[in-house]
């Protein structure tokens, strides 16, 4: 499914790092959720770790920020320990989330084809709209991008 700005972001239901259920549609708040392939590898490491620095930003307009990858809770757990984040981190070890969002897709390299979550980062009001939508993000400079957006068209 190819999601749009304005579309109505999908529900979903995740457990996140606690093993506590988060649900998109009980939240109520605006939210930024930035998907990305996989714990404790660089780039997901630095987006994390800058998404958590930028979090008290974020929290004064009124937005939580969720991190998205398949990794088990447990994983999550170790990744945000091992990289000091704040950020909570949801699982959808089950790619059924990734799938709604339309980031899981087929990736190559090195010639090799291969099923993997793009980096894409998603920004839904407290009515679950679809404000913008980063794809194909390249981390650097990704999350002050995100913060400078939000802050320009998101009422308070």
């Amino acid at each position: 499914m190819k999601l749009n700005i304005n579309s109505k972001a999908p529900n979903f239901k995740l457990p996140n790092q606690d093993g506590e259920v988060v649900e998109l549609n009980k939240l109520k708040k605006n939210v930024i959720l930035f998907f990305y392939p996989k714990d404790n590898t660089p780039g997901c490491t630095k987006e994390a770790i800058s998404f958590s620095k930028l979090l008290a930003e974020f929290s004064e307009l009124n937005c939580l920020v969720f991190g998205i990858s398949k990794d088990t809770v447990k994983k999550h757990q170790n990744f945000i320990k091992k990289s000091n984040l704040l950020v909570n981190l949801l699982s959808d070890e089950t790619d059924k989330v990734c799938e709604d969002y339309g980031v899981w897709v087929e990736k190559s390299m090195y010639g090799k084809k291969y099923m993997g979550i793009e980096r894409t980062t998603f920004l839904i009001n407290n009515k679950s709209k679809i404000i913008n939508i980063w794809p194909k993000v390249k981390v650097t400079n990704h999350v002050e991008e995100v913060l400078e957006f939000t802050k320009d068209n998101l009422p308070l």
